[in-house]
């Protein structure tokens, strides 16, 4: 896809995110329906349906060519034959939207050819709109912003599971392990504007909670990938992924030595 329609794209696409963070924060306001699905009994609201049912609609006229692939849409639709998909996540941490935290989310990107090129992420309650265009940087409300540098885990602010954080907190004792974000792209998108210097996400994650998320890491100067180093593909038949580290490259490179060897620890 050219850089110039990329370039208007993104524009359009924060219009999008700003349309559906309205709608969710209405439906939040008065009753609405919840109720649970899966194996995990993972919850799901009337406003994860009515943002993912909106999305669906405003993304498909932005980008016809693009596939989708969604957390609450049928696995049925064929974004996974197409190299351009919007990968979504209609509301990233329902259980803070449920019970009226601030730390939840809506995370958009298009992927092509497994790897994002352009994302949004937007915490309505917060009004915080980050945005990534591949090879041209990451922005918070317009403003550039980049993942802290250092290698030291030496006071570094570190989220993720609590048994992830008692495990290198052991093994690095003056790690400052922070509260939990209860939406997993604000988690590791709090790394690429240097609110927290790492972040780590335990198996199961799926592309909609992360590709977003991951751009948005990159383009700010960090590193976001599986315990081996591996960055990740997205839109191929399994959506799930392992254990993951998010930080600025030295820091990066110090978590993945201090796991390499304990993975199993970190299981």
């Amino acid at each position: 896809m050219p850089g110039s329609d990329l370039a208007t794209l993104r524009g359009a696409l924060e219009a999008v995110m700003r349309e559906a963070g309205e709608l969710a924060r209405v439906t939040s306001r008065g009753p609405f329906k919840r109720w649970t699905k899966g194996d995990d009994n993972s919850p799901v609201s009337e406003g994860d349906i009515a943002v993912n049912d909106l999305l669906r609609v405003r993304l498909t006229q932005l980008a016809p060519q693009a596939g989708w692939l969604s957390e609450e849409t049928e696995d049925s639709l064929p974004g996974r034959a197409m190299d351009t998909a919007w990968i979504v996540d209609p509301i990233d941490g329902t259980r803070a939207y449920i019970t009226g935290r601030a730390d939840w989310t809506i995370s958009v990107a298009l992927a092509e050819h497994g790897r994002p090129l352009l994302a949004a992420l937007y915490a309505p309650v917060t009004d915080e709109m980050f945005m990534a265009l591949r090879g041209v940087g990451a922005t918070l409300n317009g403003s550039a912003i980049a993942a802290s540098r250092g290698a030291t885990l030496e006071r570094a602010k570190l989220a993720g599971p609590k048994r992830y954080l008692d495990r290198l907190s052991g093994l690095s004792p003056h790690v400052l392990a922070q509260p939990k974000v209860h939406s997993l792209a604000l988690r590791l998108t709090r790394v690429a504007h240097g609110e927290l210097d790492a972040a780590l996400a335990s198996p199961g994650s799926h592309d909609w909670d992360l590709a977003a998320a991951d751009l948005l890491v990159h383009e700010a100067g960090g590193l976001m990938t599986d315990f081996s180093g591996q960055k990740l593909t997205y839109n191929r038949p399994h959506t799930a992924h392992g254990a993951l580290i998010a930080a600025g490259p030295p820091r990066h490179a110090t978590l993945i030595e201090l796991v390499r060897d304990r993975q199993s620890e970190f299981a």
